[in-house]
């Protein structure tokens, strides 16, 4: 498992004083304030995060040594990163989507299926990205397609729609 969680990105500059529009990651979106200054991918750059307003698309906000909308642009589409001993602890049954990335992902029978490669979540719930060879298979991330999940075994069980005999009436 990482030991830093991406919690956020730039989407842009807003206004002409040096503030960004972010798109935050968490399930509260006004939560990525909350976990200390936030880092670049590469750790090389930190922040400490101010939100300023609801924006379009996202958060308005101000990040520490952005003074101008050059700074700001510049900024566009770099990802926000917090130290996982800053986040909460999750339930059982819910998962930072890092550390679902690289599972191996195998069916009720114990076939290999592939690894996740993306998670993606366009409103209607997550769906797991799964490439095996030259395969890709989309599958929605619930409870009845992705019964198990084994982070300590670094596993998941999928039970992919149209995968068994009995799928209902012929």
């Amino acid at each position: 498992m990482s030991d830093k969680i991406c919690v956020g990105a730039i989407a842009g500059a807003f206004g002409v004083h040096g503030e960004v529009r972010l798109k935050s990651f968490c399930a509260e979106p006004s939560d990525i304030a909350s976990y200390g200054p936030l880092t670049t991918e590469s750790g090389s750059r930190s922040f400490t995060v101010t939100l300023t307003r609801p924006v379009t698309g996202g958060l308005g906000a101000r990040l520490s040594g952005v003074a101008t909308r050059e700074d700001a642009e510049a900024l566009k589409g770099t990802t926000l990163w917090a130290p996982r001993a800053a986040l909460p602890s999750l339930p059982d049954d819910e998962f930072y989507h890092a550390d679902l990335i690289g599972l191996q992902v195998v069916d009720t029978g114990g076939a290999p299926l592939g690894r996740v490669r993306a998670i993606y979540d366009h409103g209607a719930g997550d769906i797991l990205e799964i490439v095996g060879g030259a395969q890709v298979m989309l599958l929605p991330f619930t409870r009845a397609i992705v019964p198990t999940v084994d982070l300590t075994a670094g596993r998941i069980v999928a039970d992919p729609p149209g995968a068994s005999d009995d799928d209902g009436p012929e």
